[in-house]
Protein backbone atom coordinates (compact mmCIF):
# COMPACT_ATOMS: atom_id res chain seq x y z
CA UNK A 1 0.00 0.00 0.00
CA UNK A 2 1.49 3.27 -1.14
CA UNK A 3 0.36 6.06 1.19
CA UNK A 4 2.30 8.73 -0.64
CA UNK A 5 0.20 8.37 -3.81
CA UNK A 6 -2.28 10.92 -2.41
CA UNK A 7 0.50 13.48 -2.14
CA UNK A 8 -0.42 14.48 1.41
CA UNK A 9 2.55 15.94 3.21
CA UNK A 10 0.87 16.54 6.56
CA UNK A 11 -2.12 15.52 8.67
CA UNK A 12 -3.53 19.04 8.21
CA UNK A 13 -3.83 18.48 4.46
CA UNK A 14 -5.78 15.28 5.10
CA UNK A 15 -8.04 17.16 7.51
CA UNK A 16 -8.56 19.99 5.00
CA UNK A 17 -9.56 17.55 2.29
CA UNK A 18 -11.80 15.14 4.21
CA UNK A 19 -12.96 16.82 7.42
CA UNK A 20 -13.62 20.49 6.61
CA UNK A 21 -17.03 19.79 5.03
CA UNK A 22 -18.12 17.67 7.99
CA UNK A 23 -17.30 20.37 10.54
CA UNK A 24 -19.56 23.02 9.02
CA UNK A 25 -22.51 23.82 11.21
CA UNK A 26 -25.15 26.07 9.78
CA UNK A 27 -27.36 28.12 12.03
CA UNK A 28 -30.87 26.70 12.25
CA UNK A 29 -33.35 28.54 10.07
CA UNK A 30 -36.67 29.61 11.51
CA UNK A 31 -39.65 27.56 10.40
CA UNK A 32 -41.38 29.21 7.47
CA UNK A 33 -44.78 27.97 6.38
CA UNK A 34 -45.36 27.21 2.72
CA UNK A 35 -48.74 29.00 2.90
CA UNK A 36 -47.19 32.29 3.96
CA UNK A 37 -44.56 32.17 1.22
CA UNK A 38 -47.17 31.32 -1.41
CA UNK A 39 -49.45 34.15 -0.22
CA UNK A 40 -46.61 36.70 -0.28
CA UNK A 41 -45.50 35.65 -3.76
CA UNK A 42 -49.02 35.65 -5.16
CA UNK A 43 -49.64 39.15 -3.81
CA UNK A 44 -46.38 40.40 -5.33
CA UNK A 45 -47.18 38.92 -8.73
CA UNK A 46 -50.86 39.79 -8.84
CA UNK A 47 -51.86 42.70 -6.61
CA UNK A 48 -55.47 42.68 -5.47
CA UNK A 49 -57.74 44.76 -7.69
CA UNK A 50 -60.89 46.58 -6.70
CA UNK A 51 -64.06 44.53 -6.80
CA UNK A 52 -66.02 44.57 -10.02
CA UNK A 53 -69.79 44.71 -10.28
CA UNK A 54 -71.68 42.16 -12.34
CA UNK A 55 -74.29 43.48 -14.75
CA UNK A 56 -77.00 42.33 -12.33
CA UNK A 57 -75.41 44.10 -9.35
CA UNK A 58 -74.89 47.31 -11.34
CA UNK A 59 -78.56 47.27 -12.41
CA UNK A 60 -79.67 46.68 -8.81
CA UNK A 61 -77.65 49.69 -7.63
CA UNK A 62 -79.00 51.85 -10.45
CA UNK A 63 -82.64 50.78 -9.89
CA UNK A 64 -82.37 51.66 -6.21
CA UNK A 65 -80.48 54.92 -6.79
CA UNK A 66 -77.61 53.68 -4.64
CA UNK A 67 -74.24 55.28 -5.16
CA UNK A 68 -71.16 54.35 -3.19
CA UNK A 69 -68.80 56.95 -1.78
CA UNK A 70 -65.06 56.43 -2.16
CA UNK A 71 -64.90 55.54 1.53
CA UNK A 72 -67.66 52.93 1.18
CA UNK A 73 -65.98 51.48 -1.90
CA UNK A 74 -62.70 51.19 0.02
CA UNK A 75 -64.52 49.39 2.84
CA UNK A 76 -66.20 47.03 0.37
CA UNK A 77 -62.79 46.20 -1.12
CA UNK A 78 -61.41 45.68 2.38
CA UNK A 79 -64.28 43.32 3.19
CA UNK A 80 -63.65 41.30 0.01
CA UNK A 81 -59.94 41.11 0.85
CA UNK A 82 -60.68 39.88 4.38
CA UNK A 83 -63.09 37.27 3.01
CA UNK A 84 -60.38 36.09 0.61
CA UNK A 85 -57.84 35.79 3.43
CA UNK A 86 -60.28 33.56 5.34
CA UNK A 87 -60.90 31.34 2.32
CA UNK A 88 -64.52 32.40 1.84
CA UNK A 89 -65.89 31.77 -1.65
CA UNK A 90 -69.31 33.49 -1.54
CA UNK A 91 -69.41 36.26 1.03
CA UNK A 92 -71.96 38.66 2.40
CA UNK A 93 -70.23 42.01 2.89
CA UNK A 94 -72.19 44.61 4.83
CA UNK A 95 -71.16 48.25 4.50
CA UNK A 96 -73.34 50.67 6.47
CA UNK A 97 -76.92 49.85 5.42
CA UNK A 98 -75.87 48.15 2.18
CA UNK A 99 -75.47 44.42 1.69
CA UNK A 100 -73.34 42.93 -1.09
CA UNK A 101 -72.94 39.32 -2.13
CA UNK A 102 -69.38 38.95 -3.41
CA UNK A 103 -68.00 36.05 -5.40
CA UNK A 104 -64.57 36.22 -3.77
CA UNK A 105 -62.48 34.11 -6.22
CA UNK A 106 -63.68 36.31 -9.11
CA UNK A 107 -63.60 39.47 -6.96
CA UNK A 108 -67.07 40.35 -8.28
CA UNK A 109 -70.14 41.76 -6.56
CA UNK A 110 -72.98 39.59 -7.86
CA UNK A 111 -75.84 41.40 -6.15
CA UNK A 112 -76.43 44.44 -3.99
CA UNK A 113 -79.32 45.60 -1.85
CA UNK A 114 -80.24 47.69 1.14
CA UNK A 115 -80.24 45.56 4.27
CA UNK A 116 -83.85 46.51 4.98
CA UNK A 117 -84.96 45.01 1.63
CA UNK A 118 -84.13 41.40 2.29
CA UNK A 119 -86.93 39.15 3.51
CA UNK A 120 -86.36 38.66 7.24
CA UNK A 121 -82.66 39.39 6.73
CA UNK A 122 -82.02 35.89 5.34
CA UNK A 123 -79.11 35.50 2.94
CA UNK A 124 -78.56 32.15 1.23
CA UNK A 125 -75.77 30.56 -0.79
CA UNK A 126 -72.96 32.21 1.18
CA UNK A 127 -70.22 30.60 3.20
CA UNK A 128 -69.14 33.63 5.21
CA UNK A 129 -69.94 37.21 6.13
CA UNK A 130 -67.88 40.34 6.70
CA UNK A 131 -69.41 43.32 8.45
CA UNK A 132 -67.44 46.51 7.86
Amino acid sequence: MDVLKNNFLSIEQVQDKYLKGAERHEAPTPEVRFESILFEKSQAVMPRQDVRFSKHAALRLEDRNISLSDEQMARLNDGARKASEKGIKESLVIVDSLAFIVNVPNNTVVTALERTESDNSVFTNIDGAVII
